[in-house]
Parts: C-alpha cells; sequence; structure tokens
C-alpha cells in the first residue's frame, strides 16, 4: 500500500515556474514507477511524466523540454519541475505509482489527491 501527497500547486503567470512536491508512504517507494497526470476540466486526464526507479524518465511532447521529473528516495519523494508555463498548463496535476512503466493512468495503482496549477495570460 502507497499513500500519495501532493504539493506545491498554485497561481502564476504565463512564463513562470512551480514545483510539485510528491510524497509517499511506503517502504517500497523506491521500486515504483512514480508518473504525474494533470487533468483539465472537461478534459480526459492526460500523462505528463514518469521516471523509473532507476531514473529513467519519460515525457508527454506537450511538455518536453520544459517539465523535469525527479526524485528522492532516501525522502520518498517524487518531485515535478515546471518552467516556462503555459496557459495552456492549467489543469489538477495528480501523482501516481505503478508497478510497471506506463502513460496510461489506468496503468497506475496509487494516486494522490491532486494539486491545482493555474497560469494566467
Amino acid at each position: 500500500q502507497v499513500q500519495l501527497v501532493e504539493s506545491g500547486g498554485g497561481l502564476v503567470q504565463a512564463g513562470g515556474s512551480l514545483r510539485l512536491s510528491c510524497a509517499a508512504s511506503g517502504r517500497t517507494f523506491s521500486s515504483y514507477v512514480m508518473g504525474w497526470f494533470r487533468q483539465a476540466p472537461g478534459k480526459e486526464r492526460e500523462f505528463v511524466a514518469r521516471i523509473r526507479s532507476s531514473g529513467s524518465v519519460y515525457y508527454a511532447d506537450s511538455v518536453k523540454g520544459r517539465f523535469t521529473i525527479s526524485r528522492d528516495n532516501a525522502k520518498n519523494t517524487v518531485y515535478l519541475q515546471m518552467d516556462s508555463l503555459k496557459p495552456e498548463d492549467t489543469a489538477v496535476y495528480y501523482c501516481a505509482a505503478a508497478r510497471t512503466p506506463g502513460s496510461n493512468w489506468v496503468e497506475y495503482d496509487y494516486w494522490g489527491q491532486g494539486t491545482q496549477v493555474t497560469v494566467s495570460s
């Protein structure tokens, strides 16, 4: 069982930056693939980025070059550094944990409650 708690969301102007954090409980955090997803009003949940226990990362094309995912296994925490933010990045951001790497939200077993990110133009 893994419990996830996100933090770091907020309101930022276009071009600005935010760093999201996701703190996980459980002794097996390092074995999980950790992912970030987002969901805007009226839209489906969308993959953003994922990081394997090895540190290997993968990004959605829409955020590649602007967002950076990282993890600190000693702190049971995964991060999402978001730079050059755009209004279309506005959404609720969720972190999630999975046993195997994937980009579909159904492949993830555990979810946080989400944190709101709003980018104003």
